[in-house]
Parts: structure tokens; sequence; C-alpha cells
């Protein structure tokens, strides 16, 4: 899994690209939860949430947790 971009400041959209992301039920930035949308068995959409800290982003699937292949970049 991964992010475009791989950095942001609050607010900032994201898209989180993967595979088998339909059924997602959860997205976090570091342990700070976020709003997002499914677009695609391929894609998610998302911003980065308040409170979000540098680390990796997580998505939680009916197949188990994904993990961003590097950290995300919370930019002051």
């Amino acid at each position: 899994m991964k992010t475009l971009p791989h950095f942001g400041k609050v607010g900032a959209a994201i898209r989180i690209l993967g595979t088998d992301l339909t059924g997602t039920t959860g997205a976090s930035f570091n342990g700070t939860l976020a709003a997002f949308n499914i677009v695609s068995d391929t894609e998610i959409t998302t911003t980065v949430p308040a409170g979000a800290a540098t680390g990796s982003v997580q998505v939680t699937t009916p197949g188990g947790t994904l993990l961003s292949g590097g950290p995300f970049l919370v930019a002051p």
C-alpha cells in the first residue's frame, strides 16, 4: 500500500493505493483516525486529520490491516 503524495499538512488531500480496498472499515495516520472514501478496489481518498503525526498510514480491510510502505511525513 502506498500514499500519494508521501507528505502533507493537516487537511491535505491524500490518495491511498493498494489492492482489495473495497470494504475498508478504517484509515489512520500513525494512529489518528481519518475519514475516507472508497473510490475503487485499488484506491481510497482521505485527508490528513488534525492531530496526525509522522509515521505509517494504516488501512483496515476485511482481509486485515495494511501499512504504508514507508512513513508519511506530516508537514508543519
